[in-house]
């Protein structure tokens, strides 16, 4: 039943992908809460919906280890306000969609003032630095996660939390079929093709990019047989790193800008860096590899706060190596060459695909109308 009281919900969305949720979210509530008011920090989406957004949501995308200390000052004046805004005008309930480093903090606040607080989209709290559970415990009402795997560790540490499903399970319910994809690309030959992923950072494809393309190599040897390569840069400056490292290259590769999903839906098989694109390989049903290198003092320095078996999205909703991860020493040319091998033989995937046809339907869920729900119950609880 709609509610008619006037209240403002306070939302802080830190990047593109929380905007997307922000908009989902606030779409779902004004059901629930038509009068209410919703401002914070949110994107064109969220706005779109009649959010308003108190600053421009770009000035919280940092990333890296250097940036945020040079933006520092502005991130703390920035969240100072908000914080100081709704303590003298407490909201019904605060959300932090995603950006923990910047929101738990808020959260942390504002629940301690008595504000109702939610988060949207868990940290990997449940991987490595596991410590971090104390500081959510004390400023989340509840937890709203994007995979089921989540739940157990939430409630076995004493904190609500309700699973919503992915928002992408559903954006990619009706994927590109093979042929579209290849014509899109220009590709004519019916050779196997291989769409390789070596990640988003600038650290990620000077230490993958060149691994992926040898391992290429080696299988397109072990098969006897030539394979097509495309590469989508995850944006322009990417783009530029793999261009000039690829003018060195003598094999035959699209590199494209962006346009990752028709890259992938061409593909016979991935090869990625771990992260957000196994799950959207995963949901593309494509045969993947995926490998994955930090900088050695790196590595030695994480290791010991990495408290899951596995990385990939496909293998922690399966409980178990789904898809095989080829992670640090493991990360050979020859490893990820055989696995490549194995992976374009169609009878050794027939499984797997079957489950990555299972987790889709898990986690295409309607995510907005589920969290708003969940929400409206905790603010009933008053």
């Amino acid at each position: 039943m709609a509610k008619t009281l006037s209240p403002v919900f306070a939302i802080v969305a830190g990047e593109a992908s929380g905007d997307t949720l922000g908009a989902d979210l606030i779409k779902s509530l004004r059901k629930l809460y038509p009068t209410a008011r919703y401002e914070g920090i949110g994107g064109p989406k969220m706005q779109a919906q009649g959010f308003d957004s108190l600053f421009p949501m770009d000035r919280l995308a940092v990333m890296g280890l250097i940036d945020p200390l040079r933006r520092l000052p502005e991130l703390l004046s920035i969240r100072r306000s908000i914080c100081r805004r709704y303590e003298n005008n407490p909201p019904l309930v605060f959300i932090g969609i995603d950006a923990p480093d910047f929101n738990l903090t808020i959260e942390q606040k504002l629940r301690r003032q008595g504000v109702k607080t939610v988060h949207y989209v868990s940290p990997s709290v449940w991987a490595w630095r596991q410590g971090r559970i104390k500081k959510i415990k004390d400023s989340v009402d509840l937890m709203l996660t994007l995979f089921p795997f989540e739940v157990d560790f939430y409630q076995s540490h004493g904190v609500p939390v309700c699973y919503v499903g992915h928002p992408l399970a559903r954006q990619f319910s009706d994927h590109m079929p093979l042929s579209v994809a290849r014509s899109k690309l220009g590709v004519t030959s019916p050779n196997p093709l291989l769409c390789i992923m070596p990640g988003s950072r600038a650290g990620e494809v000077e230490l993958l990019a060149e691994l992926f393309l040898d391992a290429a190599v080696a299988a397109a040897q072990e098969m006897n047989q030539e394979l097509q390569l495309v590469i989508p840069a995850a944006n322009e400056t990417r783009y530029q790193q793999l261009k000039k490292l690829l003018a060195s290259r003598s094999e035959n590769i699209i590199l494209l800008k962006q346009q990752s999903d028709v890259a992938m839906s061409a593909a016979d098989v991935v090869l990625l860096a771990s992260g957000t694109t196994a799950l959207e390989a995963m949901l593309l049903k494509k045969p993947m590899v995926v490998g994955y290198k930090l900088g050695n003092l790196t590595y030695r320095l994480v290791r010991p706060f990495v408290k899951t078996p596995f990385v990939s999205i496909p293998n922690l909703l399966a409980g178990e190596m789904l898809v095989p991860e080829l992670l640090q020493d493991a990360a050979t040319v020859s490893n990820l060459a055989d696995h490549l091998v194995a992976a374009f033989e169609p009878n050794n995937y027939s499984d797997v695909l079957a489950k990555f046809d299972q987790f889709h339907h898990q986690l295409a869920l309607d995510s907005g109308g589920l969290a708003a729900q969940a929400i409206d119950d905790l603010i009933a609880e008053n």
